[in-house]
């Protein structure tokens, strides 16, 4: 990976993340719009922190530290997400850390398995 691919890469990460975790939201009955925009909004804000800093790592670092940065950034923002859906959403239907987890394992897996294909 080269510094000129971040750009290309933090818009499909975002866009891929975005296109996910609405559509489980939705397989959890998530139907508030506001709420559902409220869900690519957080994801707005997380996703590139969590896409770039990492590349950044492993340009100055390695990967031994990429990975460690990666998932400490993960948890993060599943714990930064959930504390932000438990303030704005109005989907009350299951607990917004729970909601959190399951929507950014969700991209994370199916996001390593694009990037096996």
């Amino acid at each position: 990976m080269r510094l000129e691919e971040l750009p290309i890469i933090m818009v499909k990460c975002l866009l891929c993340t975005i296109m996910i975790e609405v559509g489980v939201s939705f397989l959890l009955k998530v139907r508030d719009k506001k709420d559902l925009l409220n869900i690519v909004l957080v994801n707005t804000l997380t996703n590139p922190i969590v896409v770039s800093l990492p590349f950044f790592i492993l340009l100055k670092f390695g990967y031994a530290y990429y990975q460690k940065t990666f998932y400490i950034l993960e948890i993060l923002a599943f714990i930064t997400e959930g504390f932000i859906y438990k303030k704005v959403l109005k989907y009350k239907k299951m607990n917004p850390y729970l909601l959190s987890i399951i929507l950014n394992l969700s991209s994370y897996l199916i996001g390593e398995i694009i990037n096996k294909l």
